[in-house]
């Protein structure tokens, strides 16, 4: 089998390509190795066996005779990261809407029609997570919070009805889109975009709704994502990782061998086709907790985290995955220990090439006004 997968050379899509050829699958890597993600070009840890070809999502040129050589696509490529989305909304709706619209096009021109088409898209695209009331148990969904929010309640949502506590629970995918970022937004459409003209030309999608993927081969030096690899690069220079709010905002994540896994179980399984599935772990994990078991596994236990009280602004609080669906359909069931995770993640990290950037990301959303001092209200 002959499988495409676009945005190849990221840690997702070069973990993927080893278990294909593992597999005995010929695998074309497409990728346009963005300086952000790759400042050195080629990564080193690409497999030789798998065609790399370089080239932009949204060219047609250089995608139509990848997409029609294709047995089956996977579809990696993507601009990534909420934060930046928030000032780049051309930028990242260009890449991550437009250049799928691209692929789908091209994969309904095809002669001979195309096995599976599976794309990784994102938690994100819930905005807040499922929350159950107190008062009567009822499961409820809240908008994403404001710093007037905040200012009224504290950091943690409230009934919208009655202003009472909540407490979060793990979102199924029958939950409600409250996608209130650009990023999120972007593969939200992605994913309606895919399901609806998947069914309109018969061709099977499968959209893998991931929650937060850690790997080796993370970007060490991009501050706009993968954020346990943006403490790691913090707690390496010696500094301490910035937490916003209080520490105690939670979420899911989950192993890259894991969400390959997935989506290898994805390409084989009928039942899921058409569906949106989620792949989290369905552990609810507080930030701050996560830089102190970082800084242990790295014997500094003294850095303890930077936690600032401030808010930035589009940031949810709590989402945890509900994994029952990926379970019942395609047999999927998360394997890789948090602690064996942490460990390879950090084996890795203090081998790479790591900068510590983070001050610029902060620089920028000061710049435009999204880091709110929710003691004053005022953004600074």
């Amino acid at each position: 089998m002959r499988v495409l997968v676009t945005g190849g050379a990221g840690f997702i899509g070069s973990f993927l390509a080893e278990q294909l050829l593992a597999r005995g699958d010929r695998v074309v890597l497409f990728d346009n190795l963005d300086h952000q993600v790759h400042p050195d070009g080629v990564p080193a840890y690409l497999p030789p066996q798998a065609e790399l070809h370089t080239g932009d999502i949204r060219n047609r040129t250089e995608l139509a005779p990848l997409v029609d050589a294709a047995d089956v696509i996977v579809h990696c490529a993507a601009a990534v990261g909420v934060a930046q989305s928030v000032y780049r909304p051309n930028h990242y709706m260009d890449v991550n809407v437009r250049g799928t619209a691209l692929l789908l096009e091209l994969i309904a021109e095809r002669k001979n029609p195309l096995q599976k088409l599976i794309i990784p898209t994102s938690m994100t695209s819930y905005g807040e997570g499922l929350y159950r009331r107190l008062s009567d148990g009822k499961s409820i969904r809240v908008d994403v919070r404001t710093s007037e929010d905040i200012q009224r309640y504290g950091w943690e949502p409230v009934c919208p009805e009655t202003g009472k506590p909540v407490e979060p629970i793990p979102t199924a995918e029958t939950s409600e889109s409250k996608a209130r970022n650009t990023y999120a937004l972007s593969k939200r459409y992605q994913e309606e975009l895919a399901l609806s003209l998947g069914n309109t030309h018969g061709f099977p999608v499968v959209c893998l709704r991931l929650f937060n993927v850690y790997s080796p081969r993370q970007s060490m030096s991009n501050p706009y994502t993968g954020v346990l690899a943006i403490f790691l690069s913090r707690l390496l220079a010696g500094q301490p990782p910035v937490v916003y709010e209080d520490g105690r905002q939670t979420r899911d994540f989950i192993s890259v061998h894991d969400v390959v896994d997935a989506i290898l179980l994805a390409i084989e399984s009928s039942d899921v086709n058409g569906n949106v599935v989620n792949i989290g772990s369905g552990i609810a994990r507080p930030i701050a907790d996560c830089t102190r078991k970082l800084a242990g596994l790295l014997g500094r236990s003294d850095i303890e985290p930077d936690i600032t009280t401030q808010f930035r602004k589009g940031d949810i609080r709590h989402c945890t995955a509900d994994i029952y669906r990926a379970g019942r359909l395609m047999g999927f069931i998360p394997k890789v220990k948090w602690d064996d995770g942490l460990t390879e993640l950090i084996e890795w990290a203090t081998a790479a090439p790591f900068a510590d950037r983070s001050s610029q990301a902060t620089d920028e959303l000061r710049r435009y006004r999204l880091i709110a001092n929710v003691e004053t209200g005022a953004s600074t």
